[in-house]
């Protein structure tokens, strides 16, 4: 049977959340939405119209959500040549290439984000497979992209391990009945990830790697104990 180790993208592999809270919060000032940069981190990872219901409410107009996404979309193409990798992304996915694991990204971003981002992290010989919002009907937090990602690299939910950054992850993730992984990185508390379902926390990808074999993904079943990162 496959391994899959599913990822989640921004955040996780990649230091954008910050960018998307910044293009998001422009997106909405400029349509004379005010709303609070922390309130706006706390959605990252949603996809753009779960986000912009979660921001503004169920009751909003609608009607101006493909401008506000659209907005978000053009702010943040201003960053895909420089978009920054976290420390020791390529070489975690490398890695668990090398043992025999199937990883396959597993992100909200649309496919012409999933190329810049893919192009950051620079380990496209060790991805087996992409899964995008565009590929599901329902993003995170329902199980949905999980369960496709699942699909896309032939395994069980009992043979993998999704490591990602938000409560949304821990969420879809959980209720797909995956071993969860929190990274530190993103800026979510450990507490919140932990509560959301983490089997164990973590720094970011290079604390990840470090302790890989003491890790959910040094087996099928993540039967490690939980992990606390060093403050």
């Amino acid at each position: 049977m496959n391994r899959a180790a599913l990822f989640d993208v921004d955040g996780t592999l990649v230091d954008t959340n910050h960018l998307h809270v910044v293009c998001w919060w422009e997106a909405l000032r400029q349509a004379g939405h005010h709303v609070a940069m922390h309130d706006v981190h706390r959605a990252i990872g949603l996809p753009g119209e779960d986000l912009l219901g979660h921001l503004l409410g169920e009751d909003r107009d609608t009607g101006e959500d493909e401008a506000l996404s659209d907005a978000h979309s053009t702010l943040y193409a201003t960053y895909f040549d420089r978009l920054p990798p976290f420390d020791a992304a390529a070489r975690l996915l490398c890695e668990l290439d090398r043992r025999g694991w199937r990883v396959v990204l597993v992100t909200s971003a649309r496919n012409a984000e999933l190329g810049a981002l893919r192009g950051a992290i620079g380990a496209d010989d060790a991805i087996t497979a992409t899964a995008s919002s565009d590929d599901v009907d329902e993003g995170k937090p329902a199980p949905d992209p999980v369960h496709h990602a699942l699909g896309l690299a032939d395994a069980t939910a009992g043979d993998a391990v999704f490591v990602g950054d938000t409560v949304w992850d821990m969420q879809a993730a959980t209720r797909a009945g995956v071993t969860c992984v929190g990274l530190l990185c993103g800026g979510i508390p450990r507490a919140d990830l932990e509560d959301a379902g983490a089997r164990a926390v973590y720094r970011d990808p290079a604390d990840l790697l470090a302790h890989l074999d003491g890790s959910p993904l040094a087996s099928t079943r993540g039967l490690a104990p939980p992990h606390r990162p060093q403050a």
